[in-house]
């Protein structure tokens, strides 16, 4: 069992590391235990459903075959639309329905969604009253840039509302929230006290996932939450030391471990081992924190992949000849849910597309990635242009530019209210959908790939997309055939090329469907998709590995038939520099 726990535990980390899956089983081991235990997702894009094999919804559930156990998902958008009723509520039968109806499109983009689920999570932490009804809270939080975003909101939006006692113009009356003043600071004090609140963070042996544990580390301890443990997971170690891939995979692991970063090496560890199955299922989640039985795997031979089998699905140079299809220029963009390897993907399409000589713009929008790390000593093609659409910068940029433009011949008084408009929270979202949009615009004239962030956040970007498309049109008198939205590009097939990127595992191919639903449901159609990191790609023969490449096959399939129009196929790299040793690769098989 894990070594501290206190009333409240979050699971934090780089996206695909594991939270959810050891989020839970945390929980439902101290629920064996006889302890009252509360298990809450703050990920907009939670799989809690598919993990304990319950239907947890926004309503607090009890989950099936575990005694003391609860679960809910703080749903953004149901948090959101529960907000903007109790800002417009009041205001029936006093003014226009057409005045109420604009107040909430006022109400709709990412900043009142942001703000709506922040007052259902202070809720939980602060607690309703003095008797609380779980003995532990355990948080599965969203990948690590919005859930930094989740924990500096409390300061930020005290300090706000502190200086704009009426109300802020982009959430509305500040009396609409369900958290006092006084409540922002008892959840600001719970998550600095080390006996009140542990932060474990969640990494793999990933260079990458590392890096990312070390920089939110540090982040969350300059916030005051000091108290903080390092969980490895997904270890592996070879069943058939013969296999040399399998060898490579653990000395890869082994290196990458022994340069972590040193605040990390001095940190309390907790290594978890790299199973043969997916963490599904309550007794599945029992065995969690159990030694792994290499005998059980040796002897489990009908579960293992056949030598014959060879997977057919294309791969990225077949991708990248199909992005081109005879064009010098459009956008690409991959998606997905955290830790699939978006950036990695992004990464070596931007190259690929460089390599055969096109200009392109390599960009992201995920907050806690940084695509240097992944591009490392690289020489990259002079026709690449990187960079990153970092939000305090924007932010900074921004308020400069706002400042420029309205702040001439201002009382001193009126630039001061102008100052103090500026340093809401919902500037960022704005600052970063512009450049976002620029970054849309540029594709007209050379190849742009965007590299996004987790699912969750990103849904929330294109809702801001969404919502500056229809303040457009509304405002507008021009003809709509006349112009074109940041929208309207995004749903235009022959420009934007949507590539949603998943692992050939159940979680992650359920998220990208509900992301493509998603996609749907706002006019934007999916290119393709991409099955990353697969281990039936793979030439392997450690049983380990093979149940695991096993179980992807009707996965891939699955994505084939019901999910994907079309479907591209990464091999699982045993090396330092995957992208390096992708993009070596691809070039050697077309000359090949």
């Amino acid at each position: 069992m894990l070594p501290e726990i206190t009333p409240y535990i979050f699971f934090t980390g780089k996206g695909g590391v594991g939270k959810t899956s050891l989020a839970s089983a945390t929980a439902v081991k101290l629920a064996d235990e006889g302890k009252s235990v509360l298990l809450i997702s703050t990920d907009p894009a939670s799989n809690l459903k598919e993990v304990l094999e319950t239907n947890v919804t926004e309503k607090i559930t009890p989950i099936d075959g575990v005694e003391n156990l609860h679960a809910v998902n703080i749903d953004p958008e149901l948090s959101a639309e529960e907000y903007r009723k109790r800002v417009t509520s009041p205001m029936e039968g006093i003014l226009p329905e057409e005045e109420i109806n604009k107040i909430r499109e006022e109400l709709s983009g990412a900043c009142t969604t942001e703000i709506a689920a922040f007052d259902e999570f202070a809720r939980y932490v602060a607690g309703d009253g003095e008797n609380q009804p779980y003995d532990v809270i355990v948080f599965d939080t969203a990948p690590t840039g919005h859930t930094l975003r989740l924990l500096e909101l409390p300061a930020a939006w005290s300090e706000f509302i502190e200086s704009n006692p009426d109300g802020a113009s982009c959430i509305g009356p500040s009396s609409a929230l369900k958290t006092s003043q006084a409540r922002y600071q008892k959840v600001v004090d719970r998550l600095k006290d080390k006996d009140a609140t542990t932060i474990y963070l969640v990494t793999r042996p990933d260079g990458s996932a590392l890096r990312e544990a070390d920089r939110s580390g540090l982040e969350l301890k300059e916030m005051g939450l000091a108290n903080q443990l390092l969980l490895i997971n997904g270890y592996f170690e070879p069943v058939d030391v013969s296999d040399l891939f399998a060898q490579k995979m653990k000395e890869m692991a082994d290196h990458t471990l022994e340069n972590m970063p040193d605040r990390l090496k001095e940190m309390k560890q907790i290594t978890f081992p790299l199973r043969p199955y997916n963490l599904l299922g309550i007794e599945k989640l029992r065995k969690v924190f159990e030694p792994l039985d290499k005998d059980e795997i040796k002897n489990n031979s009908g579960s293992i992949l056949t030598e014959d089998y060879e997977s057919d699905f294309p791969g990225l140079e077949d991708m990248v000849e199909d992005i081109i299809d005879d064009k010098d220029h459009g956008l690409v963009m991959t998606m997905g849910k955290g830790g699939v390897g978006k950036t990695t993907v992004a990464a070596a399409i931007a190259l690929r597309l460089a390599q055969k000589g096109y200009p392109v713009h390599l960009t992201t929008t995920d907050p806690a990635a940084h695509l240097m790390d992944h591009l490392g000593d690289m020489k990259l093609p002079e026709n690449l242009e990187v960079n990153r659409i970092d939000p305090h910068s924007e932010k900074k940029a921004y308020i400069e530019k706002v400042l420029k433009q309205k702040g001439n011949n201002k009382t001193e008084e009126e630039l001061k209210l102008l100052k103090e408009d500026l340093e809401s929270p919902c500037t960022e979202e704005v600052a970063v959908f512009q450049a976002f949009s620029k970054a849309i615009h540029q594709a007209k004239r050379k190849f742009v790939v965007v590299d996004t962030a987790p699912t969750g956040h990103t849904l929330l970007l294109l809702d801001t997309t969404g919502s500056y498309h229809r303040e457009v049109l509304r405002n507008t008198a021009m003809d709509a055939d006349k112009f074109k939205t940041p929208y309207m590009f995004l749903q235009d097939s022959d420009y934007a090329k949507l590539i949603i990127v998943s692992l050939p595992e159940t979680t992650p191919i359920t998220e990208a469907a509900k992301l493509q639903d998603d996609l749907r449901r706002s006019g934007i159609e999916p290119y393709a998709w991409v099955a990353n990191q697969s281990m039936s790609a793979t030439n392997i023969s450690d049983p380990l590995l093979k149940q695991r490449a096993a179980a992807e096959v009707p996965l891939l399939d699955e994505i084939d038939k019901s999910h994907a129009k079309k479907l591209y196929a990464i091999p699982w790299i045993s090396e330092h520099h995957v992208l390096q040793t992708l993009i070596s690769k691809q070039k050697k098989d077309v000359i090949a």
